[in-house]
């Protein structure tokens, strides 16, 4: 080839390139409108994520999961031409710099930083969705220079939806009901979405709460991906009520105080970058307001106690559809929300380039400090190990979170005990957990166990106590030196499951969801199942009260044996085998104390004015974690449904119009069982035929009256203070410690006490002489979180939890919520006994 042609074969192949390159288009070209003028689907946002895959050589599409209804959950990592056939080196090194990946080459300080933007977590504030299109683009388009320079130093990573279920009901909803042109009348249906709304997930929960506890399929598989990763700034995107302007960081008070000065200042210097975006575009915003740095499972804060910087992004725009006329009188459209979240977007990618290695080597001090002088005054935590189960369910829990443990301590040690609240001496066994914090992941550690979590400023934006070893009702120490754990591994020999055809009984435990999964799985197998009220001794082995018993006799079926044991072998359940009916001490099986376990057709009330995340969190437990069916009703259909079809009505939290309180009381006189939670405890209070009555303040009020005039001074407060004063009067999540009558079947495989999360200060007088006080507070029972003055004063010398026979049937009181966001482990098994025990 002579010279002439070669010029002309390169010349042909630098234009086809350039061709090629130029040929990436933009989301309006790919979508065939303007981004704004409608949602997209989320089908369409993967399509284009798909679509760069395959044009941008700067690009790598990772599929990390799926949701509950099987759309894709995405992460695309952008990077330089140098850096994209890096990324595994890129990843291992920064997992060196926290001390987390196998020794290797040494980790350098030099390398790029990791900018992650998480959009829409919450499905019905779509407008960051629409954006990360923009933003991708805006990173591969090859005529973007200032951007490709930013990509030198810097690996971005863009997840386009945490909540694909979540966005698409509320996308659906919103194009099956628009007019041909956007109606911007707040009043207009298509600004009024029906329930559940499309905030939550499949299962009805808040994905931006379940960043540590990982309940959720799509946290548990995009927290794997994070701390494969572990970026140093990390952006969470979201909106809100439509009037708000747009909030960036930096964050409100309080801040925990493990949150470093560095994370504190660098919130600073993103959060005056963003503004002056805004202030050059004229745009409101506001700062450290309202959303704080405490709850540990945000998608800010869990990044933050990672070694992040964690951020918060609110554009207002909830309910807005494609336009709205706000209170102002301005009309805010989606393309409006779409830019603002642009703009906070490459603002951040802007500053995280420009303080790329000062961002990593605050990081890699971060961990450093962690694993040399990790923060709190327990340097080993250890946990009481009396129940595998819940130690499985703890440990899997630590695992997810990169919390490195261990089981067993040599000799006796003096630790701050969780549940006597002193320092005492305890000689561990061999299976208890063992944490030390002189490990990457001690901030987590310290935030998750610490037994009371100091709150500089009261006035929080969620719950501000949950503990593990309270919310898992195990017994913790807390010890201030630093002490090894024996093993790396737990000590339990497999569970045995043997058929004996000698067999007149097989015996299980009761206390744990473990328990409550195997009890679900012979019913559903049509195994007849009882329980024991009282404590036995049989066969040299002590069972304590519920322990369910599968006798042969009620089981006329040649495969008896077979089943049992197959069913229990395949869930790692441990079976006792007993040769006869006859006990050591106790009550035989044939007694008036073992009772039969009809199955129960289980009814759960759904739809308007109900939670849905009440809702979720019971749906999930049935169908996720014990495996039970259950039927969802709408509310609007119970006055047509057919009672009789079902043994238990389960009413979550809500405001029920109407409550049909005279045919449910006849339904429960026929047998039934009424389970009620939080306010639904309250529809029934004071009225005729229910044993509960609220409890009453008057009495302190006149207890006032006594001391003069002071008690009818008018209200002098200072308007600047209103929001500190109504606080007050509130409780935004606090742990209390109730005495609990586990003798009663509603208490069976607990202890005499347990740990409840108050979200309110309601609480009811005991139950009188026709009813069971099953939880009780006494005025001692506080322990943790921020509880107003007037709350606290209030939440003493009354009932939690109860049981009220009526006619054949029970109405069993939750005022708490015992299965919070699914995390509050130690509530599943007392729900679940609300559920198969009481009544039986």
């Amino acid at each position: 080839m002579n010279r002439k042609l070669t010029c002309l074969f390169f010349s042909f192949i630098i234009a086809v390139s350039t061709a090629f390159c130029q040929e990436i288009r933009s989301p309006e070209r790919f979508l065939g409108y303007k981004l704004g003028d409608q949602f997209t689907p989320h089908y369409r946002i993967v399509e284009y994520f798909r679509y760069i895959a395959q044009v941008s050589k700067n690009v790598k599409l990772v599929q990390y999961g799926s949701t509950n209804e099987g759309r894709p959950l995405l992460a695309m990592f952008i990077a330089s031409d140098d850096n994209i056939g890096k990324l595994e080196e890129i990843r291992l090194n920064n997992l060196r710099l926290a001390g987390l990946a196998p020794a290797g080459a040494a980790n350098s300080t030099k390398t790029p930083v990791i900018c992650w933007l998480s959009y829409n977590v919450h499905g019905n504030e779509p407008a960051s969705s629409e954006t990360s299109m923009q933003v991708l683009f805006d990173l591969v388009d090859p005529a973007n220079t200032q951007k490709k320079s930013w990509l030198k130093n810097t690996v971005v990573v863009i997840d386009p939806c945490l909540n694909p279920d979540g966005r698409d009901r509320y996308v659906h909803f919103y194009n099956s009901v628009r007019d041909a042109l956007p109606n911007a009348n707040p009043s207009a249906r298509e600004h009024s979405e029906p329930w559940p709304q499309g905030r939550v997930n499949h299962y009805y929960f808040d994905l931006n709460r379940d960043w540590a506890w990982q309940t959720q399929k799509e946290s548990q598989a995009r927290v794997a991906l994070f701390n494969q990763w572990l970026p140093q700034i990390h952006v969470d995107y979201h909106e809100q009520g439509y009037n708000a302007p747009y909030y960036f960081a930096p964050a409100a008070e309080p801040f925990h105080k493990v949150i470093t000065q560095w994370q504190r200042d660098f919130q600073i210097v993103i959060g005056k970058n963003n503004a002056k975006y805004f202030d050059q575009n004229g745009w409101l915003y506001f700062t450290r307001q309202e959303f704080d740095l405490l709850y540990p499972s945000y998608g800010d804060t869990y990044p933050i106690y990672s070694g992040s910087i964690g951020m918060t992004y609110e554009q207002g725009g909830i309910g807005a559809g494609l336009a709205i006329v706000t209170s102002s009188g301005d009309t805010l459209t989606l393309a409006d929300r779409i830019a603002h979240h642009h703009s906070t977007s490459i603002s951040t990618i802007e500053t995280a380039s420009e303080n790329a290695q000062k961002l990593v080597e605050q990081f890699k001090k971060f961990y450093d400090n962690s694993r040399s002088n990790p923060p709190g005054e327990y340097k080993t935590y250890v946990i009481q190990n009396d129940n595998n189960d819940k130690i499985s369910v703890l440990t899997a829990l630590l695992d997810r979170n990169k919390i490195e443990y261990g089981f067993g301590l040599k000799g006796a040690f003096s630790g701050y005990n969780y549940v006597s609240g002193k320092t005492e001496s305890y000689n561990p066994g061999p299976n208890d957990l063992v944490i030390n914090a002189y490990q990457s992941k001690s901030v987590l550690l310290n935030v998750l166990f610490e037994p009371r979590t100091f709150v500089a400023d009261s006035n929080t934006y969620d719950i501000t106590a949950w503990s593990l070893p309270y919310a898992y009702g195990l017994t913790a120490y807390g010890l201030k030196e630093s002490l090894k754990p024996s093993s790396s591994t737990l000590y339990a020999p497999k569970p045995e499951a043997v058929a004996n055809p000698r067999a007149y009984a097989y015996v299980s435990a009761w206390q744990s969801v473990s328990d409550v999964k195997f009890l679900a799985a012979l019913l559903k197998k049509g195994i007849k199942v009882r329980y024991s009220e009282k404590p036995f001794e049989a066969g040299g082995k002590k069972f304590a009260a519920g322990s369910l018993l599968i006798t042969r006799a009620g089981n006329d079926r040649s495969d008896f044996d077979a089943d049992v044991t197959q069913i229990a072998g395949s869930l790692n359940h441990e079976l006792v085998p007993l040769t006869s009916g006859f006990v050591d001490k106790g009550h035989d099986f044939g007694s008036g104390e073992v009772h039969y376990i009809r199955p129960p057709h289980v009814m759960l009330i759904a739809g308007e004015g109900v939670s849905a995340e009440a809702v979720g969190e019971v749906w999930h437990l049935f169908e996720r974690q014990i495996g039970y069916p259950i039927t969802l009703v709408k509310y609007d259909d119970l006055k047509r449904a057919r009672l009789q079809d079902f043994d238990v009505a389960i009413f979550a939290d809500g405001e029920y119009e109407d409550f049909p309180l005279d045919r449910l009381q006849n339904w429960v006189r026929d047998g039934g069982k009424l389970i009620v939670m939080q306010n639904a405890v309250a529809e029934l209070a004071d009225k005729k035929g229910f044993g509960l009555k609220r409890k009453d303040d008057k009495k302190n009020e006149k207890k006032d009256d006594k001391t003069g005039d002071k008690a009818n001074v008018p209200n002098l407060g200072l308007y600047a203070n209103r929001d500190l004063d109504a606080i007050r009067a509130t409780v935004p999540g606090a742990i209390y410690k109730i005495n609990l009558d586990n003798t009663h079947p509603l208490g069976f495989g607990l202890q005499s006490y347990y740990y409840s999360l108050k979200l309110s200060d309601d609480i009811y007088d005991y139950l009188g002489d026709n009813g069971w006080n099953v939880g009780t507070v006494k005025k001692d029972s506080y322990i943790s979180g921020f509880v107003g003055q007037k709350s606290k004063d209030k939440i003493k010398d009354g009932m939690l939890i109860g049981v009220q026979p009526i006619g054949h049937g029970n109405v069993v009181y939750f005022v708490d919520d015992p299965i919070f966001r699914s995390f509050w482990e130690n509530g599943k098994l007392l729900f679940s006994n609300a559920v198969f025990m009481v009544g039986q």
